[in-house]
């Protein structure tokens, strides 16, 4: 990915030879329906959800709600999956893009607010009076440096580890591992019984967040934004995390190949009880089968002595899909504010988590009953320690380059001293 001062340049460009050199990337990409402001009527809106994305039913849904409910407005959906990000910027460089973009802050986004990709919403969340409906956490998450607000909060996820019980008694393992020797002995006698023990995508983002999560096994949470925002993980304390890692791994821990395997595989051999533990986030969790449900029980991730953790670690974050405004959408602000206080509704918010068992960063009251397991997760509360989600810490232009370092770490034979060595030198990519 480009450093950022080039994409910085990249989004301002307005240059008609500019504009023109985008034209053909941009119909490319897909995004031949990005907004173009013509059409007061006419709201588009980027989203990665309309496909196989947790809540997809339930969007297209609202918005055939919205529809009957705003005869004169129409909501037109551009869909991308993870490239979403991609074909946005390459609209926006056309002065096409839409008007509302539905994404997590990850990655790329983490610039578009500074580089006038999109706007402040702060004002419009005030104004429009949805900043009292927004999770005060979900908001910090959402506030820049500069106290600006990127977009309106809308999905959370809680992110605990499961653990296919079923398949622990059939190996004789008699409770969920809270230890990292439990762990290690519980993997002996899985692998004895031919079950793969924890399973993970060591090539994606799945492990990159399992990484994350097992070296802040020693980490305070000040001391993980540290070393994910300046690549810093010299310290003590990161290195015994590594370490730690590292021991789980080679006493064969994690899945076979795992440096290979992806979210897919990690949900497959999880879901069809190839694997008795996962890490997974509440929409995964979401799509578990109910036969496996049945024997799952949520918990943290086992930790080791010395760990400043007081209780085994899990993942929580609000910063999953929101609503972001454009500089197009600013032109068709009422129309945005129409959009908005709808998804906003209290009924609407509890439609995704009764209908898709989505975690939201919006106030609701509502439990997801039909999605057992997403519940379980809402109410661990002080069993687990909530540790450092790293996305929104980790530069854009390290993002990629750490997930490539995360296939190094799950790499059998790779020492600990190496592991740290690809984390760091994914700090210095461009």
């Amino acid at each position: 990915m480009r450093p950022t001062m080039s994409r910085r340049r990249l989004l301002a460009a307005g240059s008609g030879l500019a504009a023109a050199a985008a034209a053909p990337s941009l119909t490319g990409c897909g995004a031949a329906l990005a907004g173009d402001g013509a059409d007061p009527d006419t709201l588009v809106v980027h989203t990665q959800l309309g496909t196989t994305a947790t809540g997809s039913g339930t969007y297209l849904s609202a918005v055939a709600d919205f529809h009957r409910e705003n005869p004169g407005l129409t909501v037109k959906n551009l869909v991308n999956g993870d490239d979403l990000a991609q074909v946005y910027e390459t609209s926006r460089l056309a002065r096409k893009e839409a008007d509302v973009v539905m994404v997590n802050l990850y990655d790329k986004t983490l610039a578009w607010t500074d580089v006038g990709a999109t706007v402040d919403v702060k004002p419009y969340l005030v104004d429009w009076g949805l900043h009292e409906r927004v999770l005060p956490e979900a908001l910090r998450e959402w506030t820049d440096a500069r106290g600006r607000v990127r977009a309106f909060p809308y999905f959370g996820t809680n992110w605990p580890v499961a653990y296919n019980t079923r398949l622990l008694e059939r190996a004789g393992v008699g409770a969920v591992p809270t230890t990292g020797d439990e762990l290690i002995s519980a993997a002996h006698k899985l692998r004895g019984k031919g079950i793969m023990p924890v399973t993970i995508g060591g090539e994606d983002w799945t492990g990159q967040k399992l990484l994350a999560q097992i070296i802040q096994t020693f980490l305070t949470a000040d001391e993980a934004v540290h070393a994910y925002t300046t690549g810093d993980f010299s310290t003590r304390a990161a290195r015994q995390g590594i370490e730690y890692f590292v021991t789980l791994r080679d006493a064969g821990v994690f899945s076979d190949k795992a440096q290979g395997l992806t979210s897919d595989s990690m949900f497959t051999q999880y879901n069809t009880e190839k694997a008795a533990v996962e890490s997974a986030e509440s929409s995964a969790l979401a799509q578990v089968p109910a036969d496996v449900v049945k024997h799952t029980a949520v918990g943290g991730f086992p930790l080791t002595a010395g760990a400043v953790q007081p209780h085994p670690t899990a993942l929580r974050t609000y910063t999953l899909i929101a609503f972001w405004i454009s500089p197009n959408g600013t032109k068709k602000i009422d129309a945005v504010e129409k959009f908005l206080r709808f998804m906003y509704r209290p009924e609407t918010v509890s439609r995704f988590i009764t209908e898709a068992g989505r975690d939201m960063a919006v106030r609701s009251t509502t439990l997801a009953t039909r999605f057992p397991l997403v519940a379980d997760a809402t109410r661990l509360g002080d069993k687990v320690s909530q540790v450092v989600l790293p996305d929104v810490h980790v530069p854009p232009t390290a993002n990629q380059p750490l997930i490539t370092a995360t296939s190094t770490a799950f790499t059998p034979g790779t020492s600990a001293a190496r592991v740290r060595a690809a984390l760091e030198a994914a700090y210095r990519s461009s």
